[in-house]
């Protein structure tokens, strides 16, 4: 009598088939389905998103550094070019914490806001270091919850300390991340960053712009000093490259007060409705 073949694995439970390019497009949903499942298990159906510079530094870390530099130079008989540019670098790195600081605060402020309504707004970041972590960290002093969509990168980028732990994710497709930035989020604030924050700001004008994003979303694009260095937005408006209309999908903020009071005006008369139960003063 010939032997039974062991059972094949279903394909479902096949590791070796999930993780092939054949695959791609479940692992593509995979990513979709199950945040969608965590964040309807945690009644989150509204987020603040923050966008900004993993580089960036808290303030006291930063002064640390630049003592460290600094007594470096002062050894030097003659400081080397290397040694003036660490220096210089180190003190711009000092400049650019008070980013940090002012994303912690402004976190901070929405968040203990937000609790009057159940946490219904609740701050969502990248998930990683720098004013990712400042958005988180600052949700968590506020005894809040937050949400962090982490990404898989060749340099290592680790999920900070102050992400709610329920609410930290880990994605592999750059897109369904953004795609999760989008959905749930009533409003935006991108700090000072570099490639990905910029990618990230210029996309969401594109959609709000082409109305490919029906719904009405708030665009704080924090510091004006520096982002009019990096990207001139009245360039484009000279040049004809967007129009002047379209400079009104986003509004420049300087201080944590500031953007606190937009973005509390314009979520309070956009999704904080009278009559709805919950507190609108």
């Amino acid at each position: 009598m010939a032997k039974r073949l062991p059972k094949p694995p279903k394909a479902y439970k096949d590791l070796e088939f999930l993780n092939s390019p054949d695959a791609r497009t479940i692992r593509m949903l995979a990513e979709f389905l199950e945040p969608q499942r965590r964040f309807r298990a945690a009644n989150i159906r509204d987020t603040i998103v923050f966008f900004g510079s993993a580089r960036i530094k808290p303030r006291k870390a930063t002064l640390k550094e630049l003592k460290n530099v600094h007594a470096e130079v002062s050894r030097a008989v003659r400081p080397t070019k290397a040694q003036l540019q660490s220096l210089r670098s180190a003190e711009i790195q000092v400049e650019m914490s008070r980013y940090y600081e002012d994303c912690v605060e402004l976190s901070r402020m929405l968040t203990v806001w937000s609790r009057r309504f159940t946490n219904r707004f609740v701050v969502c970041s990248g998930g990683g270091p720098g004013i990712m972590e400042a958005a988180n960290k600052g949700a968590s002093l506020a005894g809040g919850k937050s949400i962090g969509l982490n990404i898989s990168l060749p340099f290592e980028q680790f999920a900070n300390p102050y992400i709610t732990p329920d609410l930290s994710f880990e994605f592999h497709y750059f897109f369904m991340r953004k795609f999760w930035f989008a959905y749930l989020s009533k409003a935006l604030v991108v700090f000072p960053g570099g490639f990905g924050t910029m990618d990230e700001l210029l996309e969401v004008l594109t959609l709000l712009q082409t109305e490919k994003i029906k719904k009405k979303v708030a665009v704080v694009v924090y510091g004006s000093e520096y982002w009019n260095r990096v990207l001139d937005f009245r360039e484009l408006l000279n040049h004809g490259t967007i129009t002047k209309r379209d400079l009104e999908l986003f509004r420049f903020c300087d201080t944590p007060k500031e953007a606190f009071q937009y973005l509390k005006t314009f979520l309070m008369e956009t999704y904080v409705r009278p009559g709805n139960g919950m507190e609108t003063g």
